[in-house]
């Protein structure tokens, strides 16, 4: 029987805040963290100084257990470095193998280390790394999605390979009975992402927390048009102009797709959003919000109010 989330990581409930980069700030997570889930700081494209600045102000904030993501699709030695030199108690990786090195220092610095899978071979790898931990990520999650499996045929396959390895379930889940399903399923914990977006303390733009509320499970696409900054990597999002327009175009590679370089937002400090950057709206932007990538699961049917993260984490406990 698999390890629980409580026992490895000491938090209370099986809800986990996934890393939604842009949106995942120390108020988030710290948030997440006080109501006993567990949330995740994106690190991948910050500098370590920041790293360190955020990991500290998480613990001005709280005193629980929380972790950090890194994609392997780029180079994160010098992340990984900075949050084990701040003794981060958890370490997540997507996007790649983490290896038996990697996972082995992060084990040295006293963390645990859980890999995002979509994959059956994928599963193979991390478990023969020793992972302390496997996030099966099905497609229809929101953001960038590793996955071309449906979650639930991925977590079976997970769950029955895991043995004693806790397998946490993440993709198009919203709600507690979401939640108590794939624990049923036996997943350890489930990791939301589009759900925390829609939240209080999440760093996203009004807007496109509004629109997330509005939208329905159709609004959901997969696909690779907000590739502005990661070439080739599928995606899922909301449905939206900029989306129609590349779609109506016969989805043209970069170099030909309509409106390629227009500035649709525009941030503080000179920052610009153009229209197929994979970088989505937040709080103070500026410009046209709702033709930005607006990162969405299928879960997107289920999100109904802006709640606070901790209200949020205690509602979507089930038990």
């Amino acid at each position: 029987m698999a390890s629980s989330i409580a026992e490895l990581l000491g938090v209370e409930r099986p809800i986990i805040q996934a890393p939604i980069g842009g949106c995942a700030g120390p108020e988030l997570i710290a948030a997440v963290a006080q109501a006993g889930g567990l949330g995740i700081l994106p690190c991948t494209w910050w500098s370590p100084d920041v790293i360190t600045a955020q990991v500290e102000a998480i613990r001005t904030r709280t005193d629980r257990p929380f972790g950090a993501n890194l994609v392997l699709a780029f180079d994160v030695d010098a992340q990984l470095a900075a949050l084990l030199a701040a003794q981060v108690p958890v370490i997540t990786f997507s996007w790649g193998r983490a290896g038996r090195q990697r996972v082995a220092r992060c084990h040295a610095a006293g963390a645990h280390v859980a890999l995002q899978v979509g994959t059956a071979a994928a599963i193979t790898s991390a478990l023969e790394d020793g992972v302390d931990m496997l996030i099966a990520q099905g497609v229809e999650a929101g953001g960038h999605v590793q996955s071309t499996t449906p979650l639930m045929v991925l977590l079976a396959h997970a769950v029955a390979a895991a043995g004693t390895v806790p397998v946490v379930a993440a993709g198009g889940l919203a709600t507690a009975a979401d939640v108590r399903d794939v624990l049923d399923r036996g997943a350890a914990a489930a990791m939301l992402g589009t759900r925390f977006v829609a939240s209080r303390e999440s760093e996203a733009h009004a807007t496109y927390k509004r629109a997330l509320v509005a939208a329905t499970e159709e609004d959901s696409r997969y696909t690779l048009c907000f590739d502005g900054e990661w070439p080739f990597a599928p995606h899922r999002v909301l449905q939206n102009a900029t989306l129609d327009a590349w779609e109506a175009a016969g989805c043209p590679q970069p170099g030909a797709r309509p409106g390629e370089g227009d500035i649709v937002a525009r941030r503080a400090g000179g920052y610009v959003l153009t229209r197929y950057s994979d970088d989505p709206p937040r709080v103070g932007d500026r410009g046209s919000i709702l033709a930005t990538c607006l990162y969405a699961g299928t879960s997107v049917g289920g999100i109904d109010d802006i709640p606070g993260a901790g209200e949020l984490v205690r509602r979507l406990d089930p038990r």
